[in-house]
């Protein structure tokens, strides 16, 4: 398939989007490259200097002001001036060969699908916890920088992580402010006849309406879903609501939401990644969902595609203690993901759980998304050299041999 150009319009105000300057003040303010690049900082201090201190959200501060005094500042020619060099750094950092470019000018390799839980970019985003999305933050800014084909693939929170506040008693309390996605630096993904690019998910007894976001990270482009769609159950609409929020449960949702509509996601964009790289076991579905497409397509067997794809999947675990694992109970695994084994993967539900057990003929053992992210990679890497060390020990049942 070959890969489409989706349409990514933000939502502009009616009131402003038709003065002179305002698309190249848009196109500066919805491009988190000015979170590690912070040329354009002045440009939202003069707007709104008050609410740029508050937010450090560009996006916000271009939403919020007033009509006239985006007439009063455009029409200063210094200010004029700024902008369209800003405007044109950026178009130069986008379109002038980078590190990857110069050094790999013949490699095959178009892109890498990098799926994560949690991304950190700015404080204007917040969908993210801590070192995994400061991980997974970073790896976008260098791909940028870098020129590196990655695509990043997560999941947009209505609410993200809780922000934790102290009362007047000394106890802990936790608020979850909402994530309004029109203040957020997104843009709708659109088809090209214009329509919302929405995906549909089948979960037991019910489908699930995905709506589909992009950021603009410098070069490097991140796509996200959420279920906060019209077309669902309330119920249904908070699955994407909290960030590591709920019970295993919700939690196990989120993660098929993740990998299989994260990999569809990039189907119906025509977009078909030579590497699939899973930050954390969250994604690990990704390999399923992937290996699933390959024996359609070349009418294999779920092992013989799973053999194949595996050798383009790279696992980055984290994790340095076992109990830290995302494991689920077998019959919640069979309660989600048996119709979609036997239906889709042409495999048993027993042939499922055996990916994430270190034990395949362990009836009892939870499934372990560390240990399918593992069986369905070809390659396995830590954070550091010590935690490499760690893992290997804490991986090492998995190969007895």
């Amino acid at each position: 398939m070959s890969e489409q150009t989706p349409i990514s319009h933000p939502k502009q105000r009616l009131l402003t989007k038709d003065i002179e300057g305002y698309d190249t003040l848009a196109g500066l303010a919805l491009d988190m490259r000015s979170s590690w690049n912070h040329a354009t900082d002045q440009v939202w201090r003069q707007l709104d200097p008050v609410l740029w201190a508050l937010t450090q959200n560009p996006w916000v501060v271009l939403q919020t002001v007033s009509r006239e005094k985006l007439r009063q500042v455009l029409a200063e020619p210094a200010f004029r001036k700024n902008l369209d060099d800003l405007a044109q750094s950026r178009r130069d950092a986008a379109e002038a060969p980078a590190w990857f470019q110069q050094a790999y000018p013949q490699s095959p390799l178009s892109r890498v699908a990098y799926f994560s839980m949690e991304f950190m970019l700015s404080e204007a985003l917040p969908i993210y916890s801590g070192g995994l999305g400061n991980v997974a933050g970073d790896q976008l800014k260098a791909a940028s920088d870098l020129g590196v084909p990655v695509i990043g693939v997560g999941l947009l929170y209505q609410q993200g992580y809780f922000r934790q506040v102290i009362d007047k008693d000394g106890a802990q309390q936790a608020l979850y402010p909402y994530n309004d996605p029109g203040q957020l630096p997104i843009t709708p993904l659109r088809k090209p006849n214009g329509e919302w690019l929405r995906l549909e998910i089948a979960l037991p007894g019910y489908s699930v309406w995905l709506r589909a976001w992009q950021v603009q990270v410098g070069r490097v482009k991140l796509y996200l879903l959420d279920s906060n769609d019209a077309a669902n159950y309330p119920a249904h609409r908070g699955i994407t609501s909290e960030l590591y929020g709920g019970g295993p449960e919700l939690r196990l949702k989120q993660e098929l939401l993740l990998g299989i509509g994260g990999w569809r996601l990039l189907a119906a964009l025509g977009i078909a990644p030579e590497v699939c790289h899973l930050n954390e076991g969250h994604a690990a579905f990704a390999v399923l969902e992937r290996a699933r497409s390959f024996m359609q397509e070349n009418r294999l067997s779920f092992e013989a595609a799973l053999a194949v794809t595996r050798a383009g999947n790279l696992f980055t675990t984290h994790t340095a203690v076992a109990a830290g694992f995302d494991r689920f109970a077998p019959a919640l695994i069979e309660q989600y993901l048996g119709g979609y084994a036997e239906q889709r993967l042409g495999i048993t539900c027993h042939d499922l759980l055996a990916l994430g057990r270190q034990n395949p003929n362990d009836a009892s053992e939870p499934f372990n998304m560390a240990h399918l992210a593992i069986r369905g990679s070809g390659a396995v890497n830590g954070v550091s050299s010590l935690h490499g060390r760690v893992s290997r020990h804490l991986f090492g049942p998995l190969f007895p041999h």
